[in-house]
């Protein structure tokens, strides 16, 4: 049994799956419909109207319809697109058993416990035959694939097949509706007209009690020796199988005139429940309350299979109409399976495909197109061994033999079995049946192919066995995991792939060596490049993707199954259940196209991607996969390709955009957008003011305005600013703006603008700018400041304007103020540059614009400068203000470059000035310069404390750790210095008597174009690992090697670099867990020393810290032993009900601590007191001050170390962190830098 999807919820009694979708509905003995996505495994809608138990569930085959039937006598009619019941039919007396949608007409068939089966017309809502005979409960009903017969069960002990071609002649008229058509009101009153058209009340009462001779019993199949739990047809032969009390299945056999029994299956040793023919092999399903789910072989009418659950009874089956998928519903859930594997056993190699269909190994050419079988298998591969999964699993085919064709066919019989087929490699050409010499078998776990004429198999002892084409033993070794349960081809000869449950081993038998590991979930597939150069790694949920030496390139998750794959140069082409998709080696994926049915991929071949179904059927599928070769050369930066992609593709869409501005290509983006809004961010974002400027037109938001205009001052285009000012008439900013400008005319202007709009603030403010004293005075006046405007007037020296105000103060009784005799004169201050726009640096062009824009080659700069003939004005209602021009100068540029490194360029200025000495004077010697040598070029290039490390210089390594996360203390981080520097190194030796040549370790790039790194000696996988075997020894209770295992993880972390985002966030995730186990092995320490209150505090603070669920029960299991002992037994109480709520609590290996609790829990909840007052609140959030180990509360103020962000009080500012013990407290600074951060290249 290959179990696809499996749920928990309430008994399950009845199931049915979706005829095209991936959806299986579930009625639940609790009265809940539940409809799940068995694919995704998600549950997509529940339905709760039933008054008790829901026995049966159906889907329609063509409508958005599900029908069910309950305990409360009513069927319900749902349409699952409107997510609602659209109406109930009643009629039934008694409990509903089945329900049944017909395949082409408007009915349901319906059993029930009132020994009734009802036939009704969901179109007019009615029911138009009752079908009576059976004299005790009836158990199901259901239609018959094609032909006009029903076939039920009861508890009668009988098996009756009706009849009801009468019915469909009295009540269909014309033909069925067909598949797609939607149905009409003038239809459904046609039909609903025609199906109650009873010739009187009394005649349908009549039938409602006795039955009329619209449907009549045909058969009735007596046998069984209790009630008939299941009876169901055969799809396309005259069978019938049942099921019933008396543990036995029953196969019946009909044609015109007679029914009769085949044969009678036994086996269960309780009632079976439930019975089914295989929707694709001849094959019988029952199911039983013996907890037992059995497959019989419908030929030999013999079991083949038995799968069983421990605790769970089976109450019923259900059989996708067209898949292999098969559904059982038992007490806890349901489960939805297959019987066997439907992926193909197959092999690709240069143009041809071998593959194995119908007991031939076939061959298959791609460019003729030719299909012939080469040899006759002996062993089946279909339903050969008691019927089930004896075909080969897999096939590997021996690409390092030219002379002939080796085959190696691997499949699960008797535990792993192999068969060696040989023949010649001249067969396909004859196009002629070969035949194989004697095949040669054994038993293994796995077999492949070791070199042009030897394989390895893995033996059922786990040893690695060498082996000729003669099936002869050369070598035997031991692999060097003792857990290796699977062997691949590595991509080259002597070598092999070694898989164990969490990674996978490049191994080597000839000399016994491990070359290389990789640690990766579970693989499945192994699928190899044209020149083995890449490798991607296949598991049930995930792709990696590896160099031929096992150096993880990226990897890849999906949420459903990974079915197959295959390369197309340098993109790697995967299905899913659902999708074809591709992947990059830089970890970029994307969707190709959707698919109806899964297929599995034997060759890609540029748009092409040739595949087999799980019919063995050949197809050939197109493919766009211009999206993945556009992200390609944009990786290459081939900027003349993804240039000619951008003028002639169809690439679009939001996913590419993000993209593009994810890779630093917003300019590269602007091209595909259409949408207004996204173009403008776009412009803004690459910094193409003209561009933004054109959209903000078109758009007219003030918000884009706003946004143009801090964008524009940014870059000093003030023309652009005024513009935004102007449009979102954002007066107080314009004023500012032509005060630094000094610009004095059109501040005038702001303070006449100002005055008509009678705004006193904006008067004052335009006054000051200009320094217009006298303004100032009358603007004060005017607003009742008038002892402010005497000060004005008086300390600017305006005497008669000060007298006249002095008088009005006077006289009005107010207090004159005093003024200062030291007061001086206020002025504006003086712009630095009057010019239009500040000068712009001259910046180079990309090369991609320059592409693009295919303008001159002399042309290597951008102007930035605005065009003339702006219109400045205000465009203000009913005001007259003299029209503002926008000037326009050409204003050129500072002439000179940053100062940025100048230092760094003078090797390359010296350089070039020896070149043109050296054209001018040919004949002299010119000594060469020296090169920079790698580790001041990974000093320069990197803002990364590893790589500054790893080069030697431990200085500036120590100042980028101090400024970025505050580190003063790095005494305990001196070894991981030294580990860092010497492992960039390596030395191979030189020449006799010279000394050897020191190599640097490079972990990326090229040393040509100076993008180069150095190997960093820490890295994640092992990080991951320290995290493992501190976690062990924490479980353990060995705590001071535990919390030496995390200070040692701390102290790497600052020094890892991130391959990208996602990794980042990896080590911040494993700093956060440090930063808490470190916290709480203190707590733990001091716990084991305090005596008393203090102990069951720090004990209660022990439970708060973020550990493992095992990990927190042994901390809730010693605060909850510790109140208990001590007293608190409300406290103890609240510690075991957290125990008890953590998951799998009660799970095998916890019983104990779940016993204890609840112990504790009883005793507590009866004495319900506690004897000490804590300093602990579980109902208010706090964090621990890792100093005083003390709970700080929500809202108290508290300060954070700079690296591991553990809380502190205020008074610990500028302390040294106790957690990590290398960095200070409450310093502001950039934080924690994981990637590397490219300063510049110098080569």
């Amino acid at each position: 049994m290959l179990t696809k999807f499996e749920s928990k919820s309430n008994r399950v009694k009845g199931l049915a799956f979706h005829p095209q979708r991936p959806w299986i509905l579930t009625s639940l003995h609790n009265g809940v419909i539940q409809l799940w996505d068995y694919r995704m495994g998600t549950l997509l809608e529940r339905f709760d109207e039933h008054d008790g138990p829901v026995r049966g569930i159906d889907f329609h085959h063509v409508q958005p319809l599900l029908v069910s039937g309950g305990d409360d006598y009513r069927i319900k009619v749902w349409d699952y697109k409107l997510r609602r019941c659209l109406f109930t039919l009643l009629g039934h007396l008694d409990y509903i058993r089945t329900v049944n949608f017909h395949g082409e007409y408007p009915w349901v068939v319906s059993a029930s416990d009132d020994q009734t089966i009802r036939i009704w017309n969901w179109q007019s809502r009615s029911c138009v035959s009752v079908l009576t005979g059976h004299n005790h409960y009836v158990m199901c009903a259901s239609f018959h694939p094609k032909d006009d017969l029903i076939v039920s069960a009861s508890l009668d002990q009988t098996v009756r097949v009706w009849d009801i071609t009468g019915l469909r002649k009295k009540t269909v008229r014309g033909p069925p509706v067909a598949i797609g058509t939607h149905i009409t009101s003038s239809s459904l009153q046609e039909i609903g007209a025609s199906s109650t058209s009873a010739s009187s009340v009394v005649s349908r009462v009549n039938a409602d009690l006795f039955g009329g001779n619209d449907a009549i019993v045909k058969y009735v199949l007596e046998g069984h020796d209790r009630g008939v739990n299941w009876a169901s047809f055969h799809p396309t032969l005259p069978l019938v199988i049942s099921g019933a009390d008396d543990r036995q299945v029953k196969l019946w056999r009909m044609n015109e005139t007679k029914a009769w029994e085949v044969d009678t299956m036994r086996g269960h040793s309780n009632n079976v429940s439930c019975v089914v023919f295989h929707p694709k092999h001849e094959l019988i399903v029952s199911n039983s309350e013996d907890r037992s789910i059995r497959v019989w072989d419908i030929s030999k009418r013999l079991g083949v299979q038995t799968f069983r659950r421990e605790n769970d009874r089976f109450w019923i089956l259900a059989a996708h109409p067209v898949q292999n998928l098969l559904a059982a519903g038992h007490d806890s859930g349901m489960i939805v399976f297959k019987l066997e594997r439907e992926r193909p056993a197959f092999g690709s190699h240069l143009d041809t495909l071998f593959y194995v269909k119908d007991r031939y190994l076939r061959i298959h050419e791609y460019s003729p197109r030719r299909d012939l079988p080469m040899l006759s298998l002996r062993r089946p591969t279909g339903h050969a061994q008691n019927g089930v999964c004896a075909g080969p699993r897999s096939l590997e085919y021996n690409t390092m033999n030219p002379s002939e064709h080796n085959v190696i066919l691997f499949s699960q019989q008797d535990g792993g079995s192999f068969e060696l087929l040989v023949f010649p490699g001249d067969v396909i050409a004859s196009n002629q049946q070969g035949e194989s010499s004697d095949p040669k078998r054994g038993l293994a776990l796995s077999a492949v192919f070791l070199s042009r004429n030897r394989f390895a198999v893995l033996d059922k002892n786990r040893q690695i066995i060498i082996k000729d084409l003669n099936n002869e033993k050369r070598k035997s070794v031991p692999p060097p995991n003792p857990s290796t349960d699977c062997m691949f081809f590595a991509g080259t000869s002597g070598r092999l792939l070694l898989r164990t449950d969490d990674r996978v081993m490049l191994f080597e038998p000839q000399s016994r060596r491990v070359l290389a590991e990789l640690q990766v979930a579970r693989i499945k597939y192994v699928i190899w490049n044209q020149d083995c150069s890449r490798v991607a790694l296949l598991s049930k949920h995930g792709i990696t993707i590896a160099s031929r030496d096992l150096e993880q390139l990226c990897s890849v998750t999906e949420t459903v199954r990974v079915k197959g794959g295959g390369w197309d140069d340098r993109i790697f082409l995967y299905t899913t259940l659902n999708h074809v998709k591709y992947c990059l080696t830089n970890g970029d994926t994307g969707i190709i196209r959707t698919l109806d049915v899964p297929v599995y991929i034997t060759r890609a071949n540029q748009k092409q991607l040739y595949c087999l179904d799980r019919e063995l059927k050949h197809c050939i599928l197109s493919v766009d996969n211009t999206e993945a070769v556009f992200k390609l050369a944009l990786e290459d930066k081939n900027y003349l390709e993804v240039m000619n992609m951008i003028k002639h593709s169809k690439l679009c869409g939001k996913a590419i955009i993000v993209y593009l501005q994810e890779k630093g290509y917003p300019e590269v983006a602007l091209h595909f957008v259409d949408d207004l809004q996204t173009r403008f961010k776009l412009a803004l974002a690459c910094g193409n003011i003209e561009v933004a400027m054109n959209t903000a037109y078109e758009i007219g938001d003030d918000e884009c305005w706003h946004r143009l205009g801090m964008e524009a001052l940014r870059q000093g285009n003030h023309q652009v600013v005024e513009m935004s000012y102007q449009r979102t008439k954002n007066f107080e900013r314009l004023s500012f703006l032509y005060l630094l400008t000094g610009n004095i005319e059109k501040l005038r202007k702001m303070l006449k603008i100002a005055e008509m709009r009678r705004d006193i603030m904006g008067r004052f403010h335009n006054s000051l700018f200009l320094g217009d004293a006298t303004e100032r005075t009358r603007v004060l006046e005017e607003a009742g400041q008038s002892p402010l405007a005497y000060v004005t007037a008086v300390s600017h020296g305006m005497l008669e304007e000060a007298g006249r105000i002095k008088e009005l103060l006077q006289s009005a009784g107010r207090p004159i103020p005093i003024v200062l005799h030291n007061s001086q004169l206020m002025q504006p201050p003086t712009p630095i540059l009057r010019s239009d726009n500040w000068p712009l640096l001259a910046i180079p062009k990309s090369t991609f614009r320059n592409s693009y824009e295919d303008q001159s080659e002399h042309d290597d700069t951008v102007d930035n400068t605005s065009s003339p003939g702006w219109d400045a004005d205000l465009d203000l209602d009913d005001v007259k203000v003299d029209e503002v021009e926008a000037e326009s100068d050409e204003v050129g540029g500072w002439g000179e470059d940053l100062d940025i490194d100048d230092a760094a360029n003078e090797d390359a200025d010296y350089a070039s000035s020896n070149l043109k000495a050296d054209e001018a004077v040919s004949r002299t010697y010119i000594v060469p310069v020296a090169g920079i040598c790698p580790e001041n070029r990974w000093c320069k290039n990197s803002a990364h404390a590893a790589d500054h490390a790893a080069a030697g210089s431990f200085g500036s390594s120590m100042n980028y750790l101090n400024r970025q996360i505050s580190i003063v203390n790095f005494s305990p981080m001196r070894g991981r210095f030294l580990v860092l520097h010497a492992a960039s190194k390596s030395s191979v030796p030189g020449l006799p008597l010279s000394s050897s040549y020191g190599i640097a370790m490079l972990r990326d790039g090229n040393v040509a174009n100076g993008s180069c790194f150095p190997r960093i000696a820490n890295s994640m996988p092992q990080l991951i690992d320290a995290l493992r075997n501190s976690y062990r020894l924490f479980q353990k209770g060995n705590f001071q090697a535990s919390r030496e295992r995390f200070h040692h993880i701390l102290r790497c972390i600052p020094l890892i670099i991130a391959e990208s985002r996602s990794h980042a966030n990896e080590v911040r995730e494993l700093m956060d867990i440090t930063r808490e186990y470190v916290t709480a092995i203190r707590l733990k320490h001091a716990n084991a020393i305090e005596k008393g209150v203090r102990q069951m505090e720090l004990s209660a603070y022990f439970t708060h810290c973020n550990l493992q669920p095992a990990h927190l029960a042994l901390a809730l299991n010693l605060a909850m032993t510790q109140a208990y002992k001590g007293g608190n037994f409300i406290t103890a109480a609240s510690f075991a009900r957290r125990l008890l709520d953590l998951p799998d609590s009660s799970a095998q290996g916890k019983s104990e601590l779940h016993n204890k609790a609840q112990t504790v829990l009883q005793k507590s909840e009866q004495k319900a007191r506690n004897e000490f007052k804590l300093n602990y609140d579980e109902r208010n959030p706090f964090e621990i001050n890792c100093k005083s180990l003390d709970p700080i509360y929500r809202g108290s103020q508290l300060e954070r170390c700079s690296f591991c962000k553990s809380a502190y009080t205020n008074s610990m500012k500028g302390h040294i962190c106790s957690t990590c013990n290398i960095a200070l407290i409450g310093i502001e600074t950039l934080g924690l830098v994981t990637q590397t951060q490219v300063k510049g290249h110098y080569n």
